[in-house]
């Protein structure tokens, strides 16, 4: 169990590092171009904000739990990226985009499952 955490927490991080990166930097226009068409609804000063968040999670994946330091924080940042995925799979499933929206579940079951595991071994 606890090296499928370690995977699913490793593929969030790559994940969300490279989402992160790209709405931090990245144009409305660029972002919807390459694909982040779930951004369309939002204003950017919500999005650059969500990036952020994305990075400080990615960090809070495992950090803390590496540290054995405020290992709470790891299952919290797992929760905040649950929050962050029905957000995107919301606005998706509203630009009628099956696609996104499914892998957006599949992202959001990884995180609840790490989120799980997480607070299970505290």
């Amino acid at each position: 169990m606890n090296t499928i955490t370690w995977i699913f927490s490793g593929v969030l991080a790559v994940v969300f590092t490279i989402s992160g990166v790209l709405k931090a930097v990245m144009s409305r226009a660029r972002l919807i171009a390459t694909g982040q068409t779930g951004i369309a609804p939002f204003p950017m000063p919500l999005v650059r904000f969500v990036a952020v968040c994305e990075l400080l999670a990615v960090a809070g994946l495992f950090a803390p739990w590496l540290t054995d330091t405020a290992r709470v924080l790891t299952p919290l940042a797992a929760v905040g990226l649950c929050v962050v995925m029905i957000g995107a799979a919301t606005s998706h499933s509203s630009l009628r985009e099956p696609g996104s929206t499914a892998a957006n579940t599949i992202l959001l079951a990884l995180a609840a499952f790490v989120a799980a595991a997480r607070f299970a071994g505290l």
